[in-house]
């Protein structure tokens, strides 16, 4: 129908922050738009990672296809990622991907000269950019602070030694995993739970206590505020988001003949989502980064569509103005 509208306008509440973490409701939208934003903080947010090793001398016992694997997988922090350029796209190097615009350049020295072993590890790569460095994952409490070692790269001996330069590059983790800068992302739908009180009063103590037992998760729990009498205990939704939509209960109840004992409902509107980054980005920052790209895809359809309309309109000519 002409005229009506769709707009949405999604709301967000933070729940929990952290550095590496987050959890928040995004309600007042639909699955399509929430998947979107998962998708995207997995695999379009772009990071920096190392993506060209120049190794000039390995003697340890790792082969240096293996060493520029696992350098290519050390998070490095991308606070400035979505200011860079990506190599392809650079005009300043036309592309070789090795200029301060697009790129961030690495040193590594490393060599074992007494009889312990050497461990080099990603707090032994130097950096050109100080913006721009492997990711600390010591404990910020100062606990164990002896073992501030970082992501260990490889092993040296006595006589072995490494020595190599690395190129870091904007990317996506669409590209390449290593380009990604979530752990993992989730979202559920927010669980409506209504328990039927008629039929829950008609249920004995011992049968109340099973059907609570029955969730393999903390959802259900007799009422303490109703402990004093025992007849009349009853029973409460301790932790809804807790519900695995497992069916269990519902089932449990049809077993004890009591069919319509408690409805659950997932709420097709209200997601409740968990965050988790690998470091290169702050969750937060993950989060927005992700809004931001998907505003700029949307941004592209919305283009492309006004590109469609001007074609319907002007034929040929408006393709041959645009190059086509």
């Amino acid at each position: 129908m002409e005229g009506v509208s769709y707009q949405r306008f999604p709301k967000i509440k933070i729940r929990e922050l952290k550095d590496d973490y987050a959890k928040f409701e995004l309600r007042e939208t639909d699955a399509s738009m929430a998947n979107a934003l998962r998708r995207v903080m997995i695999a379009e947010v772009p990071t920096v990672a190392i993506d060209l090793v120049e190794i000039d001398v390995n003697s340890s016992v790792l082969n240096d296809e293996f060493i520029a694997h696992r350098l290519g997988l050390i998070p490095l922090t991308s606070e400035r990622a979505m200011a860079m350029r990506f190599s392809r796209d650079c005009d300043a190097c036309d592309g070789d991907g090795q200029c301060e615009f697009c790129s961030v350049e690495f040193h590594l020295r490393a060599k074992c000269i007494s009889d312990e072993t050497l461990d080099v590890t990603s707090k032994d790569l130097i950096s050109s950019d100080h913006t721009v460095v492997p990711v600390d994952f010591s404990d910020s409490s100062g606990y164990d602070s002896a073992d501030k070692k970082g992501i260990i790269i490889v092993k040296l001996r006595r006589g072995q030694e490494l020595r190599l330069r690395a190129i870091a590059r904007k990317g996506i983790g669409k590209d390449h995993a290593k380009w990604s800068p979530a752990a993992t992302v989730t979202f559920m739908y927010e669980p409506e739970i209504h328990i039927n009180e008629d039929l829950m009063e008609s249920l004995t103590l011992e049968e109340k206590t099973s059907w609570v037992e029955s969730s393999p998760t903390k959802v259900f729990d007799i009422d303490p505020n109703t402990q004093q009498i025992p007849l009349t205990l009853g029973v409460i939704v301790v932790d809804p988001e807790a519900y695995t939509y497992d069916d269990e209960v519902l089932k449990k109840a049809e077993a004890m003949g009591k069919p319509g004992l408690v409805e659950i409902y997932a709420k097709e509107d209200s997601f409740i989502f968990t965050v988790e980054s690998t470091g290169a980005v702050k969750a937060s920052q993950l989060v927005l980064n992700a809004i931001e790209v998907l505003k700029q895809k949307l941004d592209a359809v919305r283009l492309s569509e006004d590109t469609v309309e001007a074609d319907d309109q002007f034929g040929e000519l408006g393709a041959h103005m645009r190059g086509g």
